[in-house]
């Protein structure tokens, strides 16, 4: 790993911009595309799948134990439910949050005809000089909060002659902020942070003149907020997977911004012990912070591998044989088919703090070096 810089400039400029691109779980085309020239740029060959997931075949020095990294464009966001009498929307959530999160944030509905309707998500009793202590005693719910167009409309019809419609989608704005000391602000961190360390830990190798130990597929899904994400997509001698993703801090966690942490089980069951103890291994030897956890709450997305190698014939193991282990980590610094049963997958995670009064993600800047550690066994 001599001689490997991140370009953290690159980096930082790759994660802007891809978190200005709005893409919720089903309308993260945009985001792909995106990702998509950017690993032209690098010198990739990007290809879709049917199911629209974005993968890159990346040559390694073997191919004896094939890798994989996987990263989602998609976030978090809504769909229009309900077009209201009086005009405004009444939206279904996309993916699990709080409609506090939102409460009072612009947002864009994109019509069938591919245009932005500018918007606010509001309480359907928004003004406490009219509705007083009601507007801090009501329940957030799908009923009480909605969206009002920056359009002139007061009825159901004048708001479908903008184009409006029932499943159009909604997305929020991100609200990035880059402070001076270097930490990154903003919405649907989850998962484009991860993206953006995948591209600049791939940007580095390839500056540096060096490949990956093995053959690595990188991989960029656009359903993981749905619960199937990284379900497809993978080649069918793959060995082991590491996905990049989110990491919650919270009461009752060892996590926090600053340390690579290992997730030992999450709802579905543990994860896989021999890799868990590599990673340890890994990080410790670079004198990286480290620490375990575990996800009481949380059923991560990379389990349906197993599932689907379960529920596989031929060479899928019936007996359920699975190996999966996810590496979670805070990053600090500068800057389709159904697979075999019997595989390690681990899982790479860029750190990030939910802050409930905006509902925006604090994160610091760069996590790759544990990227790299992982291109190098």
């Amino acid at each position: 790993m001599n001689g490997l810089v991140i370009d953290a400039d690159y980096l930082l400029s790759v994660l802007v911009d891809l978190l200005h691109i709005p893409s919720p779980s089903g309308r993260a085309g945009p985001a792909l595309d995106f990702v998509a020239q950017t690993l032209i740029d690098l010198g990739l060959t990007p290809q879709r799948t049917r199911k629209g997931v974005l993968l890159a075949e990346w040559p390694g020095r073997r191919q004896d134990a094939p890798r994989a990294l996987t990263a989602h464009c998609d976030t978090l966001g809504a769909m229009v439910k309900e077009i209201k009498a009086n005009g405004r929307l009444k939206l279904t959530r996309i993916g699990g949050f709080a409609w506090n999160t939102v409460e009072g944030e612009s947002c864009q509905v994109f019509t069938q005809d591919v245009r932005a309707i500018q918007g606010s998500l509001l309480l359907t009793k928004a003004s406490s000089h009219v509705y007083g202590g009601d507007v801090s005693e009501l329940k957030r719910t799908d009923d009480t909060v909605e969206v009002r167009l920056d359009e002139c409309t007061a009825s159901a019809a004048e708001t479908k002659a903008l184009g409006v419609c029932v499943g159009d989608f909604v997305a929020f704005a991100p609200r990035v902020v880059v402070s001076d000391a270097g930490f990154i602000r903003s919405r649907h961190l989850d998962d484009k942070a991860g993206v953006a360390c995948v591209l600049a830990a791939v940007k580095a190798l390839i500056a540096a003149g060096q490949s990956p130990t093995q053959r690595t597929t990188l991989h960029f899904s656009h359903y993981e907020e749905v619960g199937h994400g990284a379900a497809m997509g993978f080649p069918t001698d793959l060995a082991e997977l590491v996905a990049v993703d989110m990491a919650a801090v919270g009461d009752g966690q060892t996590s926090d911004e600053f340390s690579v942490t290992i997730c030992v089980k999450d709802s579905g069951g543990p994860y896989h012990i021999e890799l868990t103890q590599r990673l340890r291994a890994l990080a410790g030897g670079r004198g990286h912070p480290l620490q375990d956890r575990y996800l009481p709450l949380l059923r991560l997305g990379w389990r349906g591998l197993l599932a689907g190698g379960r529920r596989g014939a031929g060479g899928a193991d019936r007996a359920g044989r699975g190996r999966l282990t996810q590496l979670r980590t805070h990053a600090h610094g500068c800057a389709d088919r159904h697979r075999p049963v019997d595989r390690r997958v681990l899982v790479f995670v860029v750190g990030r703090r939910w802050t409930m009064d905006d509902g925006r993600w604090i994160v610091c800047c760069c996590g790759v070096c544990y990227v790299w550690l992982f291109f190098d066994q």
